[in-house]
């Protein structure tokens, strides 16, 4: 099975060095690299830093957001599986070889997640605060709050020739659109290990009126493409607590040490 890994990143070097430094240390390796700059910093250096990684960067001169981004790196790949990466998550050491054994029995598979807040130091993230997430996987409950969470997660690239690419029209919502659209033809499995370390702050969280409002159109269009009824905009933590997303918790191995990840970065300077 040939993995090819897309990744957009958008000026956050010490960040997107800890994503491949986990991905060097996967029991498996992938076939390809792919990283979309999307008109941030040159990233040359992280390049020649992790020689060992086959990266292909795509330069892009122009800031086209994160869907169009992620559209121009699988529109590159050429492996048989994709995996997805946000260039501030990273991986516990199995997880693409337990991602790539779920995907003999499936079209989509994701993992669950630990949510983690950190702090920067030297260069390197360190913890702060950690949350699992981790929901059983009902179809019919997807289409009311999605817990699918893109980064780790792996399908087969020829998904594409069947239900299209990733849709800039629902913006925020592109990965939740993505799942639906899959689940509707294709098998998606759920594997319950909690091997995606996922970086959201629940400080600063922008729940301005404008931001709000924003996010409430791409909803809508959302809910429109899909019929999935009034869907309000809701802070992010507050719906984790709230009770129907509680009754979906499920059981889920942890398998990160809490550690940071070091990578080559934080010992360089350039």
């Amino acid at each position: 099975m040939r993995i090819s890994i897309v990744i957009v990143t958008h000026n956050r070097i010490p960040a997107l060095c800890e994503l491949l430094e986990s991905i060097v240390k996967q029991s498996i390796k992938p076939y390809e690299v792919i990283i979309v700059n999307d008109a941030g910093e040159r990233i040359d250096s992280v390049q020649s830093l992790y020689s060992d990684l086959p990266i292909k960067v795509i330069d892009l001169a122009e800031n086209v957001k994160h869907v169009k981004a992620r559209n121009i790196g699988v529109k590159e790949a050429t492996g048989d599986v994709i995996m997805l990466s946000d260039d501030d998550d990273f991986f516990t050491p199995c997880h693409m070889e337990r991602m790539a054994n779920a995907m003999k029995a499936a079209d989509l598979v994701y993992s669950d997640a630990e949510i983690v807040s950190f702090k920067m130091k030297d260069e390197t993230r360190i913890p702060i605060s950690r949350r699992l997430f981790a929901y059983a996987l009902d179809l019919e409950e997807m289409r009311r709050f999605s817990t699918y969470i893109p980064s780790g997660s792996m399908y087969k690239r020829s998904l594409h020739r069947e239900i299209g690419y990733f849709d800039p029209g629902v913006h925020h919502y592109w990965d939740w659109d993505f799942f639906l659209r899959t689940a509707a033809s294709f098998q998606v499995k759920r594997v319950p290990v909690a091997s995606v370390i996922y970086a959201f702050s629940n400080q600063g969280d922008n729940q301005s009126s404008n931001l709000s409002k924003k996010r409430q159109y791409y909803l809508n269009i959302l809910s429109e493409k899909h019929q999935l009824g009034s869907l309000p905009v809701k802070n992010f933590f507050v719906l984790l607590d709230e009770s129907e997303l509680r009754k979906r918790q499920a059981v889920s191995e942890i398998v990160w040490d809490g550690k940071p990840v070091i990578s080559r970065f934080s010992n360089v300077t350039f």
